[in-house]
């Protein structure tokens, strides 16, 4: 035991320790498995395509190559959570447009050639996070990512962590298959300044930003309004975009609207 740290505080960190070794464990049998289950398909989609299979055959085809990416990336990364331990900061309004944010999320995903693999943490059973999820997406139980209601805390080290928020004084230079990125499940409406910083710095966790005031200019506008604030999808679309591109403004042209008053250099006339 460290000198200053205390008993229930220990207790604490190997409790989470053996948990995170249990779940590497359990992580190296699923991707034996997810191996094989890929080998077969790829033999499959293979054969599909060979016989010039057309409408219904090659949906089914795009769709297990999608499949096939998205658990690729479950056994390689990187990995996304969404952070849905500031559901409660949420009105019933709020939480709606967050589960549909959360679909075009999880649709940009499986449509990327290099998706990213998908958590929702604390997604507690019977929240109205919950709920709405449920309601408003059609098939949302069929989705291929990780929901559970424990915190990323648990499931990751610490280290690996880095935590998205817009206030943070570090920027996003590139993407590293080795890290977890977290977003705040947070609608703003009523703008909850500085939140998603303030819960990261709390928990001793590294923090970024987009590049956005780097590679991106203030454009004039009748409000004179300028935010660095974007909803979880089009956060994502950033990242998906960079990912595949290696280019920051590429990236950001995909994600960041001009209603944000931000627009590349050589956007302005």
């Amino acid at each position: 035991m460290y000198p200053g740290t205390t008993n229930e505080n220990y207790e604490k960190n190997t409790k989470r320790n053996a948990l995170r070794k249990l779940r590497r464990w359990e992580r190296v049998l699923a991707a034996k498995k997810r191996k094989r289950w890929q080998e077969r398909e790829r033999s499959r989609a293979r054969r599909a395509g060979s016989s010039g299979a057309v409408g219904r055959d090659s949906g089914r085809v795009a769709a297990a190559l999608a499949k096939e990416r998205l658990l690729e990336a479950r056994a390689s990364g990187p990995r996304l959570c969404v952070d849905l331990g500031l559901a409660h900061c949420m009105s019933r309004k709020e939480t709606s447009r967050l589960a549909s944010q959360i679909r075009r999320l999880y649709g940009a995903n499986r449509r990327a050639e290099k998706p990213f693999w998908l958590c929702l943490t604390e997604f507690v059973v019977g929240s109205l996070i919950y709920e709405e999820c449920f309601r408003m997406n059609d098939g949302f139980s069929n989705y291929l990512m990780d929901t559970t209601q424990e915190s990323y805390l648990d499931l990751f080290p610490l280290d690996a962590i880095v935590y998205l928020t817009p206030d943070s004084e570090n920027v996003l230079e590139d993407i590293d298959p080795s890290k977890v990125y977290v977003l705040g499940g947070l609608v703003d409406e009523s703008i909850h300044k500085k939140l998603t910083l303030q819960r990261a710095q709390e928990q001793s966790l590294q923090t970024a930003r987009l590049p956005i005031r780097e590679y991106m200019v203030k454009t004039a506008n009748a409000k004179n309004y300028h935010s660095e604030t974007l909803a979880i999808n089009q956060v994502f679309d950033v990242l998906s975009t960079y990912y595949e591109t290696r280019s920051w403004p590429a990236a950001l042209k995909a994600g960041v609207s001009s209603g944000k008053g931000y627009v590349l250099p050589d956007a302005v006339k």
